[in-house]
């Protein structure tokens, strides 16, 4: 299964969405959604957990990301934040620490290479989900 994520915030915060694009052999599969106030890492993120929890069984996934946010965040920081309570180095409460958690749950049902992409650069996937990702925020910014 390869998967294309990306999230698109107009201000930040402001009205933001997200896209995925699913690809299994043939088949491919477009989602979006947005939310009228929100962060663009928060959409980010809700990109990588829609995808994940769209899959009706255990995969392996190359999850494709233009987010160093989300790829550092789930390989590398969540460890730390998990053992801390959901505290940072400093402390404090992990930011988006309810899409962390649900983000976790969603990746430790599959085996996922979590490969990051330049946005915006002729990536056709990444391309993709960024107009579905818009569209999602277009939306949410109608109401």
């Amino acid at each position: 299964m390869r998967i294309h994520t990306d999230g698109a915030c107009a201000g930040n915060p402001g009205p933001g969405g997200w896209g995925v694009v699913l690809r299994y052999g043939e088949y491919a599969k477009e989602l979006y959604g947005g939310e009228a106030r929100t962060t663009n890492n928060r959409m980010e993120l809700m990109a990588a957990i829609m995808a994940l929890e769209a899959l009706k069984r255990p995969l392996r996934v190359v999850l494709h990301t233009d987010s160093t946010y989300v790829r550092n965040g789930i390989t590398s920081w969540i460890h730390g934040w998990k053992r801390a309570g959901w505290l940072t180095r400093a402390k404090q409460p992990v930011k988006n620490a309810d899409l962390w958690r649900r983000l976790d749950t969603a990746a430790n049902r599959h085996e996922i290479e979590w490969q990051w992409v330049r946005g915006h650069s002729g990536d056709s996937g990444n391309e993709r989900a960024d107009a579905l990702a818009c569209r999602g925020r277009d939306e949410a910014r109608k109401g």
